[in-house]
């Protein structure tokens, strides 16, 4: 079941998810098959290394991508994660801004894709996603 954003609540497009508040994330723009967010760096993401762990990348990419498959009813569909597939090509070092796009939203399934970008506008990270969209019981 779906929680939904309350007043005092982060709204991750609508709905309230704990998950995406420790890890930072802010939700910037969810319209017209495309989303974006943020993740500032936190002490709390990085590896050994001091870069942003592997999980938080594919966590918040995870997100973002199926926040673009349900850009077009924002709080009457949620979404199931059925695969993914992500490419690092350079550690996470600042602050970072993904976007994500819906590139095919069939009935019940919808395919997305994205990327994440650190300060320097230089690619992090890119994915490719497929959802299960699951109407919503208000």
């Amino acid at each position: 079941m779906a929680i939904l954003a309350s007043a005092d609540q982060v709204s991750f497009f609508g709905y309230h998810i704990p998950y995406l508040e420790h890890l930072g994330v802010v939700p910037v723009k969810c319209e017209n098959d495309t989303a974006i967010t943020r993740m500032p760096i936190k002490p709390h993401l990085v590896n050994s290394r001091g870069h942003v762990h592997g999980g938080a990348l594919m966590s918040v990419l995870d997100f973002t991508l199926s926040a673009a498959g349900r850009s077009h009813d924002l709080t009457g569909v949620s979404m199931a994660t059925i695969d993914m597939s992500t490419s690092f090509m350079a550690p996470g070092a600042t602050d970072l801004t993904i976007k994500a796009t819906c590139i095919h939203r069939g009935g019940s399934i919808c395919f997305c894709e994205g990327e994440i970008r650190d300060a320097d506008n230089k690619l992090v990270a890119k994915a490719t996603a497929s959802f299960k969209m699951l109407k919503v019981n208000r």
